[in-house]
């Protein structure tokens, strides 16, 4: 289970992870590189028709500047049309004017152009009276755009602008200029970039198809980029969607609560896990519906989630569990609160008082902690099942409680693991060692019977009572192997001591009731105890009065198969709660032993000795023999000798012991002197021992 949360978890996360900004920073670089894309293939072609342009002007101006070379005449340019003839002006290597036709309208800034198929670059001017072409200070011709702009859509320059053919076309001036005889003179002559409507219009055209075409690939990838997140956070929320409350799931707590824990900006904050438990819910759902049920189970949600602050989450794990993560100061002001939760959710029903079990886990905070990097590094899945441990202490009362996890519980725990570890090595290397309890007649103090009890003596863990073990054997099952350790022990003990002559009274032997699921369970005792050729008298099977509650058919006919067979049945804690007439009405019974619970009150208790005397009466009108347990008075001694009761067990004759001092009682059964000292002796000792009570009635008498 643990691999598979872990495994969702993962997924999870990935699904969680934002990819977002990894989408919206490819959005910007693809169009910042579309943008960029664009602006240099318009400027490309822009500048593609006004260097072709400015390359033909430049081939005039060269024409006109070898005939000025090859005439020398003051009027070189005399044979050509007057359209063709350009300003022009010549000055010698300083700078002087030389000769010059028109109006000397150069600006102060000069620049190199390379075209292609050109040896040399070719050095060029500004003119004055436009901008549209100008010479950076870098020397290098560059085009105003803005300019470009006024000149198509404003009336800003119109003296820039002709009409032929009724077409409206725009003309930039520029000076070209080119060296002559040998360097020594430098002829500009003016040329005219002329900008046709029809190529404006083309470029415009260009320009905004392709600018059309960029602007739909970024919408779709845009489109791409939100569709994406969108089915994200749909997948998100399916994933996190707890299907009953509408609200958060257990893997959504999960994340989420160690993202919060780990965060810096709330290092310092304490933090506590819930497991917060609806009482009785199934009951809920049995008197009304599970429709009803999880009607509940969304209002408990609701009201929770309101009353939780910015950085605690809830979530639903499963059936009427919610895992709740809280902030606290400390531990008296969570309590309170707790239980300002648990006020509200009591009265969440108008007609209906419900309880919630809550157990809890304060964690600290990161600061407290001492945590490298300031953060609290928690295992919330762990954490949460203490918690679950904290609230399993309560399950024993059906009204609201908060229990707090502390180390006694990890200590139960691990004690289980332990014995759990450990069980079956302890069963095979006989660390399980058997204790006899003495019953005797209290009007004669004569030795008529023991009960069998078991010990563990580890030589790791120590010495154990049955209290520290039998519980978590009849939780497990292990208890079944428990019982046939006993039967043969103390079959294989009885039958030694018949053997060596000893005066052998009947031991009685505790058989759970998990054992009862087992139709031949009187064959198998038979046998256990045939292997060693005890008498079968000799062997009382001792059962719970609790166990008379299961199947009573199987009951009935087990203890007659076991009387058929020679061996005795006794009714243990009759009177420890589930007393029932009927019991004793339909059981075949040899035996019946009132609760050590009947002897612990006061002694002047009249309405205690009436039960009493009328318990032992009734089992002497059913054929039965009587024990009392748990006596450690002389009055109560007295009193049951009175009332005609058979045997007493308790510490008053003797407390439970190793079967070889249980052996020397055998043998001095009839030393009255001994069993004086005995009884002496308890009673000097009974103020000291504070073991007393524990030992005397153990709670699983084995």
């Amino acid at each position: 289970m643990k691999k598979l949360t872990s495994k969702r978890k993962q997924i999870a996360k990935i699904i969680k992870k934002n990819n977002a900004w990894i989408g919206i920073i490819f959005f910007l670089f693809v169009a910042f590189f579309a943008v960029s894309l664009w602006a240099g293939l318009v400027g490309a072609f822009v500048y593609y028709i006004s260097e072709s342009k400015i390359m033909g002007e430049y081939k005039v101006i060269s024409y006109m500047a070898e005939l000025y070379e090859q005439s020398g005449s003051e009027n070189p340019f005399s044979g050509l049309p007057d359209k063709e003839t350009r300003d022009y002006i010549i000055t010698d290597s300083k700078g002087n004017i030389l000769h010059q036709r028109g109006e000397d309208t150069r600006s102060n800034i000069s620049a190199s152009m390379e075209f292609p198929g050109q040896q040399s670059l070719i050095k060029a001017t500004s003119d004055k009276s436009t901008d549209f072409l100008y010479c950076d200070e870098d020397g290098e011709m560059q085009i105003n755009f803005q300019m470009l702009y006024k000149w198509f859509f404003s009336d800003e320059t119109k003296e820039s602008v002709r009409e032929e053919n009724g077409s409206r076309n725009f003309y930039f001036p520029i000076w070209l200029e080119k060296s002559i005889r040998d360097g020594s003179e430098i002829f500009y002559g003016k040329a005219t970039v002329e900008v046709r409507l029809n190529d404006a219009f083309f470029l415009l055209l260009f320009a905004a198809v392709l600018f059309v075409l960029i602007l739909i690939v970024l919408v779709l990838i845009l489109v791409n980029i939100i569709s994406t997140a969108v089915s994200q956070k749909k997948m998100v929320n399916v994933f996190f969607l707890d299907v009953v409350t509408k609200g958060h799931n257990w893997i959504w707590f999960l994340i989420h609560g160690e993202q919060t824990l780990l965060r810096r900006k709330y290092a310092k904050n304490r933090y506590a896990v819930l497991d917060l438990v609806f009482v009785r819910y199934r009951n809920f759902c049995v008197c009304h519906s599970v429709e009803e049920g999880e009607k509940m189970l969304c209002k408990l949600n609701s009201i929770v989630s309101d009353s939780l602050l910015k950085d605690e989450t809830m979530a639903h794990y499963a059936s009427a569990n919610f895992a709740v993560m809280l902030r606290y100061t400390d531990e008296e002001q969570l309590r309170k609160r707790i239980e300002e939760i648990i006020k509200k959710l009591e009265g969440m029903d108008g007609t209906h008082r419900f309880a919630f079990h809550v157990g809890v886990v304060p964690l600290g905070s990161a600061v407290e902690t001492g945590r490298r990097g300031k953060k609290l590094l928690v295992d919330l899945e762990k954490e949460y099942n203490n918690a679950c441990a904290a609230r399993a202490t309560l399950s024993e009362t059906d009204e609201s409680g908060i229990a707090f996890f502390d180390q006694k519980l990890v200590d139960e725990q691990k004690w289980i693991d332990t014995v759990q570890e450990c069980q079956q090595a302890a069963l095979e290397n006989e660390e399980f060692v058997v204790y006899y309890q003495p019953k005797y007649d209290p009007r004669t103090d004569e030795l008529k019977g023991a009960e069998a009890l078991i010990r563990w003596d580890s030589p790791e863990h120590g010495f154990r009572s049955p209290n520290e073990i039998i519980p978590i054997f009849e939780k497990n099952g292990f208890i079944v192997n428990i019982d046939r350790y006993m039967i043969t022990h103390v079959a294989r003990d009885q039958k030694k001591w018949l053997d060596a002559g000893l005066k052998c009274v009947p031991v009685s032997v505790n058989v759970s009731r998990a054992h009862f699921i087992d139709r031949d369970l009187a064959e198998q005792i038979r046998d256990m105890v045939d292997a060693y050729g005890t008498p079968h008298e000799l062997i009382e099977i001792e059962l719970t009065e609790s166990a008379f509650f299961d199947d009573k058919k199987a009951m009935v006919t087990t203890i007659t198969k076991l009387r058929d067979y020679g061996f005795h049945v006794s009714m243990d804690d009759f009177g420890s709660g589930y007393s029932s007439l009927n019991s004793l009405k339909d059981m075949p019974l040899d035996v019946l032993k009132l609760d050590a619970g009947f002897f612990s009150g006061d002694l002047d208790d009249e309405r205690g000795e009436i039960v009493v005397s009328e318990a032992i009466k009734l089992a002497k009108n059913l054929n039965m023999e009587t024990v009392a347990e748990g006596v450690e008075a002389k009055e109560q001694v007295e009193f049951l000798a009175r009332q005609g009761c058979d045997m007493i067990q308790g510490y008053f004759y003797a407390r439970p012991m190793p079967k070889e001092e249980y052996e020397k009682r055998m043998a001095g059964s009839d030393d009255t002197e001994t069993r004086s000292s005995d009884k002496d002796t308890f009673e000097a000792s009974a103020d000291t021992t504070p073991d007393t009570q524990e030992e005397e009635n153990p709670e699983y008498n084995y």
